[in-house]
């Protein structure tokens, strides 16, 4: 009998992981999807947005490279921006209705990741690169891995709710819930660690790029 139980205990744990991993993959799968689309958007981009998009990045690295930056300002930016993602994402797991809109962000957020690498290379082609890997490593990269984790554990507490509420299932709703909570005080922690690379860290990387171009 015990034995019986011990190996259902762990089928169940087995198939647990299982299916994490296959929702692990196809979440990865939407950021790389995101950020082709991004790249490639930028070569669609009418003459006119790609001459304003190109501005847009001559004026940044100019001010990167005079050392004219707002560090206050860039910081509450970034905080801000992180954070209203990260709680955003973090009630939509609760709203249940929110999982369209959990995915939809994450796929947006490896977008706007891709959409800035295809920006940069098709300003700079060969140099591009460097500059590239210098705007989005490692703080766009660990934003798009936390933003990652924070989207599923969202689904897998919206889906515990959709069926304690309507299949009646019954769940440690406490332990669920504290889980949950845990998991948005991790990722906010490294999110805000994100921010402040991006402000104060990755400025003197790219200055050195802003310098070569």
């Amino acid at each position: 009998m015990g034995e019986k139980i011990m190996n259902q205990a762990l089928n169940k744990a087995k198939n647990s992981i299982v299916r994490q991993k296959k929702m692990y993959f196809i979440l990865i799968g939407l950021v790389v999807v995101g950020l082709i689309s991004g790249v490639i958007f930028t070569t669609v981009l009418s003459k006119i947005d790609q001459n304003l998009v190109q501005n847009s990045l001559k004026h940044f690295f100019e001010e990167i490279k005079i050392g004219k930056i707002d560090y206050t300002g860039g910081l509450i930016n970034s905080i801000a921006s992180n954070f209203l993602y990260g709680i955003g994402v973090w009630l939509l797991g609760i709203s249940i209705i929110g999982l369209p809109i959990i995915i939809f962000l994450l796929f947006m957020k490896g977008f706007i990741t891709g959409f800035s690498i295809g920006s940069i290379i098709s300003l700079y082609h060969f140099k591009g690169i460097l500059g590239a890997i210098g705007y989005v490593f490692p703080h766009h990269i660990l934003g798009l891995c936390f933003g990652i984790l924070l989207s599923f554990y969202a689904i897998s507490f919206s889906f515990k709710l959709f069926s304690m509420l309507f299949l009646k299932k019954e769940i440690n709703f406490k332990e669920a819930m504290r889980k949950y909570i845990k998991i948005l005080i991790i990722v906010l922690v490294g999110l805000l660690v994100t921010s402040l690379f991006e402000v104060f860290v990755a400025p003197f990387f790219l200055k050195f790029f802003a310098g070569w171009i």
